[in-house]
């Protein structure tokens, strides 16, 4: 069983999926995968944990860095994973590019080549917007590159948390 909420949220209506531990997912209305890891048996219920969730949105929205992380069980492939991993270690502000999580997995996978495409598609497809943040990788030259939710919306998260250096292709 999956339990689900809705929450309002700056950037539209937030789509929110628990084992009733974890957050498994977090999507944007209309979003490029909305719900794609959602399984088929799903109750709407608003859990203690989804209160937590949205403590830590109230935070993030109010322009400010939460200092707590929900549980998170988001599901995905082995390599997914990984690399949702290190998006959840890029600091708030900050941002980085699939070319440097590449060279990240290389130095941790004894020189396993990885691509930035593969790096790209594993980050696209990430279960849990927003709190994993992929709307911090950029392009390699400072270009904003897709985003599941759409670019206006990676532009807003990322000038809440104070940054203002990219390009727009």
């Amino acid at each position: 069983m999956e339990y689900i909420n809705k929450i309002k949220s700056p950037v539209g209506i937030l789509t929110v999926s628990s084992d009733g531990q974890n957050i498994s997912g977090l999507w944007i209305e209309g979003q490029k995968y909305f719900a794609k890891t959602l399984g088929k048996d799903v109750l709407e219920q608003d859990l203690p944990l989804f209160k937590t969730v949205r403590q830590w949105l109230d935070i993030y929205f109010s322009g400010k860095e939460p200092d707590f992380m929900p549980p998170l069980m988001p599901k995905g492939s082995p390599f997914q994973k990984t690399i949702w991993n290190y998006l959840c270690k890029i600091p708030y502000g900050q941002t980085t590019s699939y070319g440097e999580l590449a060279k990240q997995f290389e130095l941790e996978n004894e020189g396993k080549p990885m691509s930035a495409r593969a790096i790209g598609a594993a980050v696209g497809h990430n279960s849990v917007s927003i709190i994993i943040p992929c709307h911090r990788i950029i392009g390699k030259n400072g270009d904003l590159t897709g985003y599941a939710g759409g670019i206006d919306i990676k532009i807003k998260l990322l000038q809440l948390e104070g940054f203002r250096h990219w390009k727009v292709r």
